[in-house]
């Protein structure tokens, strides 16, 4: 049987709390090894807002008794970094979140990172 590994992709909001839910039911079910991935770009404030280090928290009790490290990540470049980390990993499952408005910059986003990583099955919550 092929190793499965779950890249779980979260920004600084507690609300990414489902997503690594959703990778860990998804890790557990194939017995693979789960990340939790926060990219922030270099140019932008690391906690802008003053509950983002509270958030931030938070998801990293969530990732530890999901069994995974949260790994948060600083880059010029947020696409290619996320795609550097999945390929380093050799990940096989990717879960990224949506906004309810569905935005052109997140599809546009989602897309880049399913067009470099044709190996990998995004799930989209």
């Amino acid at each position: 049987m092929e190793k499965t590994n779950v890249m779980v992709c979260v920004t600084q909001q507690k609300t990414c709390e489902r997503l690594i839910s959703n990778g860990a039911r998804l890790s557990k079910a194939k017995n693979g090894k789960l990340y939790v991935v926060n990219v922030v770009n270099e140019n932008e404030k690391f906690l802008e807002y003053t509950n983002d280090g509270e958030a931030l928290e938070y998801l990293f009790g969530v990732s530890k008794k999901a069994g995974a490290d949260l790994t948060v990540l600083r880059s010029n470049d947020v696409i290619q970094t996320m795609i550097d980390f999945a390929k380093d990993n050799d990940i096989t499952h990717m879960v990224l979140g949506t906004t309810p408005n569905n935005n052109s910059k997140e599809s546009n986003f989602s897309l880049k990172l399913q067009e470099s990583l044709p190996h990998v099955e995004f799930i989209i919550i």
